[in-house]
């Protein structure tokens, strides 16, 4: 592998600091049921709701929302978001992303308390936001009697599918992600195939993987242990949408984080995730992975379903179309065992 790639070569600090992926903005067919299945069954704070969206929070956030579902024609992904440290940091991304050609405009939602939030089409072809203020919210921690369903305590992650996953590398990192973990496909071509990378000190705010893209692969929420995890699933399939449970309960390789994937009413791939490590010191080595090992996606080699690989959740571009996907680049990779 061209390690080149994987340092970024000339890398420097980007004017701007993010903290963290904060929540996601999901257009929904039927919100009525996207709203059950969120805060019925796995148990979500609704923080705000109107005939046309509902706000939703974890029982550790201390903010307005890390979930918003709106009402619309079809199930789309209409932006991710995260969180800058200071007000002055969007004026210095705007401008960074200007000089990479990417429309920009701004914004605000009152509902939220969110005053100023940048967005942008990014250079992938990724529906982004950027945001400082938020309107705050009780944190429910320590509620312990108000908490139900999975037990979700915050949004942790966001994964993408990415035809040209090197391209997303390089954008992450010189947006001033770190990284932790990354697959390659094996000698002779050692082709990067998937990356995590962060800005908080954990394994992850945004994973990178080959396939078909840009699309949204899943959304992730940290639950309390693994017990949670298990209680979701008697939970969910107890409410007679066993359906919804597509791969897990299992154990990570990459990340070692516990976890369940679910499918949401509209089709969206939400991870249970639980019990991955700290990242936070200088010098933290990136752990490499083979493609063909099978123990990086599950450490007990439990092989993924068909549609882990191959389904994802499409974007929505600036005129509320999908986002015209890109096939993978990476063809010369070994035939998983999947199911």
């Amino acid at each position: 592998m061209d390690h080149r790639i994987l340092d970024v070569v000339d890398l420097e600090p980007p004017p701007f600091d993010i903290v963290r992926v904060a929540h996601v903005e999901l257009e929904c067919g039927d919100l009525e049921a996207s709203r059950r299945f969120y805060v019925d069954l796995l148990g979500m704070v609704e923080s705000a709701a109107s005939r046309d969206a509902v706000y939703l929070r974890g029982y550790e956030d201390s903010t307005h929302h890390c979930l918003v579902l709106r009402r619309g024609q079809r199930d789309l992904v209409r932006r991710i978001a995260f969180r800058v440290r200071t007000p002055s940091d969007l004026e210095a991304i705007a401008a960074w992303y200007r000089q990479r050609g990417c429309p920009t405009e701004w914004a605000s939602d009152d509902v939220a308390g969110i005053g100023t939030a940048l967005h942008v089409i990014d250079p992938l072809g990724c529906p982004i936001g950027f945001f400082h203020e938020i309107k705050p919210a009780e944190r429910l921690l320590q509620r312990y009697d108000l908490h139900r369903g999975a037990g979700i305590l915050r949004i942790d992650h966001v994964n993408l599918h990415l035809a040209d996953v090197p391209a997303g590398y390089e954008l992450y990192r010189r947006l001033g992600f770190g990284v932790s973990e990354y697959t390659v496909t094996d000698p002779p071509s050692e082709q990067m195939w998937a990356a995590w990378l962060h800005r908080k000190p954990s394994v992850h705010d945004v994973a990178l993987t080959s396939g078909d893209g840009p699309r949204l692969h899943h959304l992730a929420f940290l639950v309390t242990d693994p017990a949670a995890i298990l209680h979701a699933c008697d939970v969910i399939a107890a409410a007679g949408s066993g359906a919804a449970l597509e791969r897990g309960p299992g154990r990570h390789g990459i990340s070692n984080a516990f976890f369940l994937y679910l499918r949401d009413p509209g089709g969206h791939r939400v991870e249970l995730y639980v019990g991955d490590y700290w990242t936070g010191d200088p010098g933290h080595e990136p752990l490499r992975w083979s493609l063909g090992d099978p123990r990086r996606q599950t450490l007990w080699g439990t092989p993924a379903p068909r549609s882990w690989f191959e389904e994802s959740s499409s974007f929505a571009g600036a005129d509320g179309a999908p986002v015209a996907v890109q096939p993978e680049r990476i063809e010369d990779r070994p035939e998983m065992v999947i199911t």
